[in-house]
C-alpha cells in the first residue's frame, strides 16, 4: 500500500492491496476499495462507497455521497464502482436510497468530469458518460451506451445497449437497442453502425437492426402495429428480441422518429 499520510483515511474502511491514496484524499469509515486502485488527491470516498479493483478516482470526486433525494431518511446504501472503471474529475455518485438501496456503476465504465450520477441509478458494463452530465435518480443505463457531454437524463428513463447520445440532449423518453439519437427535441437518427461494427457486429446483424428501425419509424405504424409486424415478419433473434423485449416493457414510451422520415 501507497497512502500518503496527509490522507485522510478512518482505521476501519477495508483498503486492497497495491492500492495508491493520495495527499489530502478522504476515505471514511465504512468504504471498501479494491486491489490496484489509484485515490487521487481531494477525491472523496464517503460511508457506503464499495470500490472495485483496478479503479482510479480523480481529483475532487465524491462517492457514495448522500443522496439529493427529500424522501432519504438516513438509511444505509451503497453506491458501488465496478472494475477497471475511471471516475474523473468533480464526479459525484451519490449512494442509494430506501427505493433500491444502492447505485451501481459497473465495469469497464468511464464518467467524464464533472458528470452526476444520482441516487438508485443502474449503469451496466463498458458504458461512457460524458462531461457534465446529469443522471437523475433510478435511471438504467444498459452496456456499450455512450451518453455524450452535456446530456440531461430525466428520472426512471432506461437507455438501453450500444446507443449513441449526441451531446447536450435533454433524454426523456426510452432510448430503444442499437439507436443513434440527436437533434432537439431528441429524435431517432437512425442506428449506431459506427458502434456496431467496433464490437464485432456482422453486415447481417446490422442489416437486421436497420431493417426492424424502418418498420418501427418508417412505415406509418403506431408501436402495437409496428410490434405486430416485427413479431410476424422476421424470425426470432437476439437482436430482434432485445428490441421487442426494451419496447414492450418500456413505461415512458420510446422516443419518437425523425420529423423527416
Amino acid at each position: 500500500m501507497n497512502h500518503s499520510p496527509l490522507a485522510v483515511i478512518h482505521p476501519d474502511a477495508k483498503i486492497g492491496k497495491n492500492v495508491i491514496i493520495e495527499p489530502f484524499a478522504v476515505i471514511e469509515k465504512d468504504v471498501v476499495v479494491g486491489d490496484n486502485c489509484r485515490i487521487y488527491t481531494h477525491a472523496v470516498l464517503q460511508n457506503g462507497a464499495r470500490i472495485g479493483n483496478n479503479c482510479k478516482i480523480f481529483p475532487g470526486a465524491v462517492i457514495a455521497g448522500i443522496p439529493q433525494d427529500l424522501k432519504f431518511a438516513g438509511e444505509e446504501t451503497t453506491a458501488i464502482i465496478g472494475d477497471n472503471t475511471t471516475v474523473r474529475e468533480c464526479v459525484t455518485v451519490n449512494r442509494g436510497t430506501a427505493s433500491k438501496g444502492k447505485t451501481v456503476v459497473g465495469s469497464d465504465c468511464l464518467l467524464m468530469a464533472y458528470s452526476h450520477i444520482a441516487h438508485d441509478c443502474v449503469l451496466n458494463n463498458h458504458i461512457i458518460i460524458g462531461n457534465a452530465c446529469q443522471i437523475a435518480g433510478e435511471v438504467e443505463i444498459d452496456d456499450f451506451a455512450i451518453v455524450s457531454g452535456g446530456c440531461l437524463v430525466h428520472q426512471f428513463t432506461r437507455i438501453s445497449k450500444h446507443v449513441m447520445i449526441q451531446g447536450g440532449s435533454r433524454i426523456g423518453k426510452d432510448i430503444p437497442p442499437y439507436t443513434l439519437i440527436g437533434r432537439d427535441p431528441i429524435v431517432y437518427c437512425g442506428i449506431n453502425i459506427v458502434g456496431l461494427r467496433r464490437r464485432g457486429f456482422t453486415n447481417q446483424q446490422v442489416y437486421l437492426i436497420q431493417d426492424i428501425y424502418r418498420t418501427l419509424y418508417t412505415r406509418g405504424l403506431n408501436n402495437t402495429e409496428a410490434l405486430k409486424c416485427i413479431e410476424t415478419e422476421y424470425e426470432p433473434s437476439v437482436e430482434r428480441n432485445i428490441i421487442l423485449d426494451f419496447i414492450k416493457t418500456s413505461t415512458r414510451g420510446i422516443v419518437r422518429g425523425s420529423i423527416d422520415d
